[in-house]
């Protein structure tokens, strides 16, 4: 067999679900644990049905990993975010997730996550100078703000 290297910045969404799924298999026969399921937290405008920021993340293996959070300017601050943020970290514990972790630019918000219970455990410089990607994890066993 002859194995090509191919680098791409447009890698196609068949492409990324294989190598996901037989991740997933390869978890599942390593743990006897399939539980891995996508998590979409969304802020939708009640009057147009239009997103208009949220988080979207996966819960596995007993956490919740958070890929993505955005919110437009006009909506930070106003305690939506903290929300949102606490709807994930419910719904995690609703599946079983005894911890989360995510990261962020030190420009961005992670005075908003340690605010909210979580914790720095690491930090790697990047571009530009002087700025950080910032780790972070939280217990979620530990009772926190709940969304009802």
């Amino acid at each position: 067999m002859t194995i090509d290297i191919v680098v791409t910045a447009a890698p196609s969404s068949d492409v990324i679900a294989k190598i996901s799924d037989e991740l997933d298999l390869f978890n599942i026969a390593a743990t006897d644990i399939a539980d891995r399921i996508p998590l979409g937290v969304f802020a939708v405008d009640a009057n147009t049905g239009t997103t208009l920021g949220g988080i979207t993340g996966r819960t596995s293996l007993g956490m919740l990993f958070i890929d993505l959070f955005f919110l437009p300017n006009e909506l930070r601050g106003s305690g939506l975010g903290t929300k949102l943020l606490a709807a994930a970290e419910d719904e995690a514990r609703r599946r079983g997730c005894k911890a989360a972790v995510l990261y962020t630019i030190s420009f961005q918000a992670p005075g908003f996550y340690t605010r909210n219970g979580w914790q720095v455990f690491g930090e790697i410089a990047c571009d530009p100078p002087g700025t950080s990607r910032v780790f972070l994890s939280k217990d979620l066993t530990i009772p926190g703000v709940t969304v009802s």
